[in-house]
């Protein structure tokens, strides 16, 4: 009983993820979009508190979903509420990702130090233009840029069997990397605004997915 209910939360966790994808991620703000996109995700964190996942893992997605909740308001001080929350994410999935027994710089090859040097300078690109684009709200989002880059940076330390941890994390900055363009970089009738709605969830929705599967989980 016990492993037919996680795997029929998991499937109804699917399922509103995809309702979410084909009828709410590009529409104006409803509580029925907020329930939908907050428990798609809320649910993953069930899951993995259910199935005795690791304490970090199921509050980093525990405080995804609060990060869902409150910029799906469409409103400045929700959406300061869901940096937030989002921050508090990924710093909880830094420490996670760190503390994984066999992590550490030695896990670092010759290729991921290019990589981490592709992610800081794109990090400093995308900072300079949020600042000069995000009006008042410039600090917060800034802010945010150099925490989500130590997640995709920790999660090239993890050890060999955690490829779909770092898989995940870049997922994860794929996804904020476009909500950010789409909110202060692209114009309003920008053609790019027709599949950003689609791309920011699907990559994050899969992210959250990967960081519950890469873990052991009771399923």
């Amino acid at each position: 009983m016990f492993l037919f209910d996680v795997k029929i939360m998991i499937l109804t966790a699917a399922i509103l993820a995809a309702v979410y994808f084909f009828a709410y991620c590009y529409k104006a703000a409803s509580w029925t979009k907020t329930t939908v996109k907050t428990m798609s995700v809320f649910l993953l964190g069930a899951v993995g508190f259910i199935g005795g996942a690791e304490g970090l893992l199921i509050a980093g997605l525990v405080m995804s979903a609060l990060g869902d909740f409150s910029l799906s308001r469409d409103q400045e001080p929700m959406f300061l509420a869901g940096v937030g929350a989002f921050a508090m994410a990924h710093v909880t999935y830094v420490i996670l990702f760190l503390t994984t027994p066999g992590a550490g710089m030695h896990h670092l090859s010759s290729t991921d130090w290019w990589l981490i040097l592709g992610l800081l300078a794109y990090g400093t690109v995308m900072m300079v233009a949020l600042y000069k684009n995000a009006g008042d709200l410039r600090f917060a989002v800034c802010f945010y840029v150099p925490i989500i880059l130590a997640m995709g940076v920790s999660a090239l330390m993890m050890p060999g069997g955690y490829l779909g941890v770092t898989v995940a994390a870049f997922l994860f900055m794929l996804s904020d990397s476009v909500l950010a363009s789409e909110m202060f970089l692209l114009r309003e009738n920008h053609p790019l605004r027709r599949v950003t709605p689609f791309v920011i969830w699907s990559t994050y929705w899969l992210a959250q997915v990967g960081f519950l599967l890469a873990y052991p989980v009771g399923l």
